[in-house]
């Protein structure tokens, strides 16, 4: 899987484009790789209501690298489900093999 085509590197930070599934059963991330698209799949159980969701893209993301949240930003599409984000403090190549190791074990 090579999802190097969702992850690049603007002013020093790590950008993500995302495909966001709110109201999903379970939180996921990565939940996939969207060819199509060019995005990583999160899935996350809150609805896309009041922010909720982008807030738990937020949470999901942080947990899943082990940073604090305020290490993220959503860069574009705050209103749609697919999404920019970026990440501080994070190197891309380890950002890219993490997500990569997880997406193969899907």
């Amino acid at each position: 899987m090579n999802c190097k085509n969702a992850i690049g590197i603007t002013k020093g930070e790590v950008r993500i484009k995302l495909h966001v599934i709110p109201g999903s059963s379970q939180s996921v991330f990565p939940a996939g790789y969207n060819e199509w698209r060019n995005s990583i799949e999160i899935k996350v159980k809150a609805k896309s209501k009041e922010d909720k969701a982008n807030s738990a893209v937020v949470e999901k993301i942080a947990a899943y690298f082990n940073i604090s949240p305020r290490d993220i930003y959503i860069v574009s599409g705050q209103k749609s489900r697919g999404k920019t984000i970026s990440i501080k403090n994070l190197g891309i190549k380890d950002v890219c093999k993490k997500i990569e190791e997880s997406l193969r074990e899907l």
